[in-house]
């Protein structure tokens, strides 16, 4: 009698517990977006009581732990081939824009006043250009006093999204760099990190240095950028303006399932280096998926505020308005 009655009690407690976290959805994946979502998921909890966890890892380890089972979604900065989608049976969902910033560790050089050509960062990035006054980087700079140092590169080498879209760019400018999650940089000065995050503190520490890094990490921790120059041959810096206005001539929706890089746009005043992060489910009819539907639904209502404060670009409205009624369509809401 006292066993069934302590397991009518556990049972109970399990009931409980079960329906106190019966909202409660968690994620893994990119970095880039790490600080926003962790904003979103407070401003969330306070708003609906509801729980949201974000592990960053990176955009491939997102995307495995997904498939996995072992979360409820991935984030991931690399969009995914439509018959990828289709096999792997994932539905994707862009959450907002942003861009990569080039920054450097250069005594006496501030933030915005380096100019880097895109014959520069090929030179640099391939590991051409060894030191800071090489005359492919000088030529751009005559007014600054450059360093005869040793250019110290700083890449990713973890399964990066921003290392993906940074790789594109340089693809766009020379094909004979490979687009890649993973890239193989022949730098001899070269120091290999895992995470936005690592970036920083690299940069922060090594004189001399250059890097890419999302730009709401170079924005928030301010960090010395580079203006790059953009297919029109003007050399811009990265803010909100210049990333607007390079997303006017994204041609990305639902209709294309988002398989469209919107890095070196049209545009004099174009920022060049833009990037989408995005967030995929499994192709299920469940309560997760629809919690987590929830979530991105209130996120595209109230978090464009947020986004822009820590240095990234909401999305456009008639994004938004595309995926809620793919949303309807699938019986996601």
């Amino acid at each position: 009698m006292q066993i069934g009655k302590m397991m009518m009690k556990l049972a109970a407690a399990a009931l409980v517990w079960s329906c106190a976290h019966a909202d409660m959805i968690e994620g893994s994946g990119a970095t880039f977006p790490d600080p926003l979502y962790k904003a979103w998921s407070a401003a969330y909890f306070k708003a609906t009581q509801r729980k949201v966890g974000y592990i960053p890892s990176n955009s491939e380890e997102g995307i495995r732990e997904l498939l996995a089972g072992r979360v409820d979604f991935a984030g991931s900065d690399v969009p995914m081939r439509p018959e990828a989608l289709t096999e792997k049976k994932l539905f994707v969902f862009p959450s907002v824009v942003g861009a990569i910033s080039v920054v450097y560790n250069l005594q006496g050089i501030g933030d915005g006043v380096l100019k880097l050509s895109r014959e520069a960062l090929a030179a640099i990035f391939s590991g051409k250009a060894r030191f800071w006054d090489d005359a492919v980087i000088a030529k751009e700079n005559s007014a600054l006093k450059l360093p005869h140092a040793k250019i110290k590169v700083v890449v990713r080498s973890d399964g990066s999204g921003t290392t993906y879209d940074f790789t594109y760019f340089l693809h766009r400018i020379n094909p004979a760099f490979a687009v890649s999650k993973k890239a193989s940089w022949h730098i001899p000065e070269k120091i290999e990190v895992s995470s936005n995050a690592d970036v920083w503190v690299q940069m922060h520490e090594t004189k001399n240095a250059i890097g890419y890094i999302e730009y709401s990490y170079k924005n928030r921790l301010h960090m010395a950028a580079a203006r790059i120059e953009n297919r029109e041959g003007r050399f811009v810096e990265a803010d909100t303006a210049s990333i607007q206005e390079g997303l006017k001539y994204a041609q990305w929706s639902q209709e294309n399932y988002y398989y469209t890089v919107i890095t070196d746009p049209e545009g004099e005043a174009s920022y060049p280096v833009i990037a989408s992060t995005y967030l995929f489910i499994r192709q299920e009819k469940n309560s997760g998926n629809r919690t987590f539907i929830a979530f991105l639904d209130w996120v595209y209502r109230y978090g464009d505020e947020k986004a822009e404060a820590l240095g990234y670009v909401p999305l456009p409205e008639k994004i938004k308005a595309g995926n809620r009624k793919f949303w309807k369509s699938q019986g996601l809401e």
